[in-house]
């Protein structure tokens, strides 16, 4: 084959590729406006809600007043890039908490007069006028909480801070990618995804199970520093009259032989054990027997609203007695 030919069956190779792409985008653009299709929500979360945070501790913030309709419910972004009302840093009467936690006290997939953190406040309201501030950000550990509520949080002046623990808050803190921008094309995340999926399972016996149950050896730097984050934010409470309770959150796939109890137990006693008053409701939710029904969808096991109101209804009671700490 001559240099010419050559050229001219890259270029139709090219232009064929090139059709194949624009066509696939438009399709997926149009799917994903008709159903919801999770790895693409999260990269428009990533994309439209997200942006990069000058502290690495933190590593994303949301943008401030940003909006999206994600996992067909509106996602609406305060002036202070959290998904609450707008709240005065000046105190009022009002019993003040700070939540912290990730995509669950987000309110991933549900609307947010139904997260737990809206319905405790309305919970917690019935004895003492209370608000409560939501700082939760998707893909948040406990390093990225403590800081942002160093940073975003401590100006509210809170009487208390709860932290919603969920067991992926264990992981490394992730560095935001550079190729985040092209995440806005719907072909670029659903061939990534299906690439991804391809290459978790040909590693042959990795599962989510073993892979969050590594997390939790001692010398694993995610809880390593999760640890090293309890403490200080221990102690900033401590210096500040602050009261400080964790609620440990379930994951929600298996129900009847929950296979994070030794990880959790970990967790629970080393919080205890450094005065932090903590509660797992795992045995709150034990024997569900079809978890499915508290899933914001079939492939998505964040907590339902279903979910979310046996959340609330299960730490009122925890919230209400003010045991801050066992010291």
């Amino acid at each position: 084959m001559n240099p010419k030919d050559l050229m001219k069956g890259l270029a139709a190779a090219g232009i064929s590729l090139l059709i194949f792409f624009v066509m696939l985008e438009l399709s997926l653009q149009i799917y994903t406006r008709l159903y919801i299709y999770y790895d693409v929500e999260m990269s428009r979360y990533a994309t439209e809600v997200k942006e990069k945070a000058e502290n690495p501790n933190i590593g994303h913030m949301h943008k401030p007043d940003a909006e999206a309709f994600l996992m067909g419910v509106d996602v609406k972004i305060n002036s202070d890039g959290l998904r609450d009302e707008e709240y005065s840093v000046e105190r009022n009467d009002k019993q003040r908490i700070a939540v912290l936690g990730d995509s669950l006290t987000l309110g991933w997939g549900v609307e947010k007069d139904a997260t737990y953190e809206v319905l405790l406040e309305s919970m917690l309201s019935e004895t003492r006028p209370t608000e409560m501030i939501n700082f939760g950000h998707g893909n948040y550990n406990t390093v990225q909480q403590l800081n942002l509520f160093k940073e975003k949080g401590l100006k509210y002046n809170p009487d208390s801070v709860v932290v919603f623990y969920f067991i992926n808050d264990a992981e490394v803190t992730p560095v935001r990618s550079k190729w985040t921008p092209i995440a806005r094309l719907r072909s670029v995340t659903f061939l990534w995804s299906r690439v991804r999926g391809l290459l978790t399972r040909s590693e042959g016996g990795t599962t989510f199970e073993s892979f969050y149950s590594e997390l939790y050896e001692d010398d694993q730097p995610g809880f390593v520093a999760l640890r090293e984050a309890f403490l200080e934010l221990k102690k900033i409470c401590t210096e500040r009259g602050i009261g400080l309770q964790v609620i440990m959150l379930p994951e929600l796939h298996n129900l009847i032989d929950y296979p994070f109890e030794a990880e959790y137990s970990k967790v629970e006693s080393f919080l205890a054990d450094n005065g932090i008053a903590v509660i797992d409701l795992t045995d709150s939710f034990r024997g569900y027997a079809n978890p499915v029904e508290l899933w914001v969808a079939t492939d998505d096991a964040h907590p339902n609203a279903l979910a979310h109101k046996m959340i609330a209804e299960y730490s009122r009671d925890f919230l209400k007695t003010g045991n801050f700490s066992d010291e």
